[in-house]
């Protein structure tokens, strides 16, 4: 006697479900867009017009539709390091490291998207300082750019790199000149000459220095001379004696024990013998 195999019965319907589900599920992942902290976003319309240049998307979710792109860009401050060799005003080859703080112009985006693109660093930002720095540094001599002309040059650097970026839909901040390298001859003869000039200001320093001590014990010789001068024009004999009365009663008027000896001292001055 035959027995009866179990049948299987598979949820037919639920199955039929499944792919739409799966397509529902990558349809809203591509309509999706989440644009994290410090990013903005540029819409491209595929069928109305191409890149959206009056609005920037900001940080969060947004929805698009599956047949436009959104492109996201980074709007933080950003930096760029640059080593660039430039020729000096003599023709001398000077290397500069610099670096470039820059940002992308926030309301913008899309224009900077439609005409630079994401590249828009290598399209317009290092060719502007480039051109700047062969610009500005081209103006000075090694020595200048070695000693004093440091700051100089970097002001002059970000003036020049912020008028070409300008209308780019580029805003630079800063330009900071780490170094400039000289070639190693020129650096040690640089470095002699202000060896030297420096020992040629202390010895002339100390020069006028013992000129001026010269000039003050000369003023001071010459008062002291001329004060004596007028002190004994004014000392005459009854001022002498008079002061030799003052002094003898001061004397008198010690406790300490003494003997006063009348007219016996020059010009009838008394004389104080005293203990000691």
């Amino acid at each position: 006697m035959a027995q009866n195999q179990p049948t299987l019965n598979f949820p037919t319907k639920g199955i039929v479900f499944i792919p739409i589900i799966i397509f529902l599920i990558i349809l809203f992942a591509k309509s999706t867009e989440t644009i994290k902290s410090g990013q903005a976003g540029v819409l491209y319309k595929t069928f109305s017009g191409g890149v959206v240049t009056d609005e920037t998307y900001g940080e969060g979710f947004h929805i698009v539709a599956p047949w436009n792109e959104m492109h996201v860009y980074e709007v933080r401050q950003q930096e760029l390091f640059e080593k660039m060799k430039v020729l000096s005003s003599n023709g001398l080859e000077i290397q500069i490291d610099a670096s470039a703080w820059y940002q992308p112009v926030y309301n913008d985006l899309g224009k900077l998207h439609q005409t630079l693109g994401e590249n828009y660093l290598q399209r317009v930002i290092q060719p502007a300082i480039r051109s700047a720095a062969r610009s500005v540094v081209g103006r000075y001599t090694p020595e200048q750019l070695y000693s004093s002309k440091r700051d100089a040059i970097q002001d002059e650097i970000f003036t020049e790199t912020k008028k070409i970026l300008e209308k780019q839909y580029v805003q630079l901040n800063e330009v900071l000149v780490r170094d400039v390298t000289l070639p190693s001859t020129i650096k040690e003869a640089i470095e002699r000459k202000l060896k030297q000039e420096q020992e040629s200001l202390e010895y002339e320093f100390r020069l006028v220095t013992a000129q001026k001590e010269a000039e003050k014990q000369i003023i001071e010789a010459k008062g002291k001379a001329d004060a004596n001068k007028i002190l004994s024009a004014s000392l005459t004999d009854k001022i002498l004696q008079d002061k030799g009365i003052e002094a003898t009663l001061k004397l008198s008027e010690s406790p300490n024990s003494k003997v006063v000896l009348i007219g016996a001292g020059k010009s009838g001055m008394p004389i104080i013998l005293g203990n000691q």
